[in-house]
């Protein structure tokens, strides 16, 4: 959602990165986004970033 030009806040004691543009943007930017495609097609690669959580969550295989 973050494009270029746009004002970033970071607060490292409170651990915070804030993206600062209007509320309505966001949610336009929101519903216009979509996910990019796999840089990898084939191969173990491929099966891994098809099946995989995020990186938040451990990376782990889904099942």
């Amino acid at each position: 959602l973050v494009r270029d030009g746009d004002v970033v806040s970071i607060d490292i004691p409170k651990r915070r990165l804030d993206l600062k543009a209007p509320a309505e943007e966001l949610r336009d930017r929101l519903k216009r986004w979509k996910p990019p495609k796999p840089k990898v097609e084939g191969g173990i690669l491929a099966v891994y970033s098809r099946m995989v959580g995020s990186t938040s969550k451990g990376a782990v295989f889904l099942s």
